[in-house]
């Protein structure tokens, strides 16, 4: 069971944020939820390189094989990861204070103007 959790955990921290975003009534809210929904990821990749006992990948001291160390490659995708998503969140957040200058709401329902 301890190794599915993370997985589960993963999967319900994202079910929560597609909930949210989903019942959101204003834009920053929802970018919140899309925010909550890009944290999923981060337990996933965090679960992905995880190793039992693991230590980091240095192998000055001793011989490649000789005990477990985690991938550092799982490592640098969640640092990007993290970069990514705080871009990206912020972008979507200049973009709501501009439609609030503009249209002078924040609700999607009453954004009639942008509706194809």
């Amino acid at each position: 069971m301890m190794s599915v959790l993370p997985y589960l955990v993963a999967a319900w921290v994202f079910l929560v944020g597609c909930y949210g975003l989903a019942t959101s009534r204003n834009l920053i809210h929802a970018v919140g939820c899309l925010a909550v929904c890009q944290s999923a990821t981060y337990v996933l990749l965090l679960a992905v390189g995880y190793r039992n006992g693991g230590t980091a990948p240095v192998f000055s001291d001793l011989k490649p094989g000789s005990r477990p160390v985690v991938d550092p490659v799982v490592q640098a995708v969640a640092l990007t990861d993290v970069v990514v998503g705080a871009t990206v969140t912020a972008v979507l957040l200049a973009l709501v204070r501009q439609i609030s200058k503009r249209h002078g709401t924040v609700d999607p329902d009453e954004l009639s103007e942008l509706r194809g």
